[in-house]
């Protein structure tokens, strides 16, 4: 079989499958090891700065990702957002969340490979699983070249093609083929990415689905203070 027809239209169901049912399994089997694992108590030094500049450029990719992709075309359109403007809008966001990604997610690597108790206390899929975001990270960031070159040359047809070809899995109508002809940069990435989610249910990254995001909407607390006779 052709390799992009199992690169682009196979190994996305595959990576998504693993997703939602590794986690489903790991949460029904080892909760005790459902938990992000935080290393903050053995050394607190640049932990602050990199874990929230790391956080937030993630969040900032998966939201961007999320409605860039996942948006139908004729939506921008309606919205008067032209290609021009949407690509404009994933280059500069992009390159600043990813750049956040990039220097959050090395200083963390690097602390987990050099600080002597933080290493000793970190599994090896813990190390290995914030490389391969930092390496996709990388590697996306290298994509907004290619984009700004199509941008100048008024050329929007890969861009409309990486939206197309997502919209196809997510639709279970897979067209590989869309993405035959792209660069390979952004082949790279997508390979990366999918990753991601392959390796997703056997890391520390299963916390994400116990964000507390109830948290941001629960009720007032009542203190009283405590009265002094």
């Amino acid at each position: 079989m052709d390799p992009h027809l199992i690169l682009f239209g196979v190994y996305p169901y595959l990576a998504l499958a693993t997703f939602i049912l590794g986690s489903w399994i790991r949460f029904d089997h080892e909760q005790y090891t459902w938990k992000s694992d935080s290393s903050q108590l053995l050394s607190k030094q640049g932990m602050r700065f990199a874990s929230n500049v790391f956080h937030i450029g993630m969040l900032g990719i998966f939201l961007g990702h999320f409605f860039g992709m996942l948006t139908p075309h004729s939506v921008f359109l309606a919205l008067g957002i032209s290609d021009a403007a949407h690509q404009g809008i994933a280059i500069l966001a992009g390159g600043i969340f990813g750049l956040m990604v990039i220097l959050g997610g090395t200083m963390l690597w690097l602390r987990r490979m050099f600080n002597k108790r933080v290493r000793a206390a970190s599994r090896w899929m813990d190390i290995n699983i914030l490389g391969w975001l930092v390496l996709t990270a990388c590697v996306g960031f290298s994509t907004i070249f290619w984009s700004v070159g199509h941008a100048e040359n008024k050329d929007f047809t890969v861009m409309l093609r990486l939206v197309e070809w997502v919209q196809s899995i997510v639709l279970l109508q897979p067209n590989p083929e869309l993405l035959r002809d792209v660069d390979m940069v952004y082949k790279v990435h997508i390979f990366f990415g999918l990753s991601v989610f392959l390796f997703f249910p056997f890391t520390r990254l299963v916390h994400i689905w116990s964000a507390p995001v109830g948290y941001l909407f629960r009720a007032y607390q009542i203190v009283r203070a405590k009265r002094t006779a």
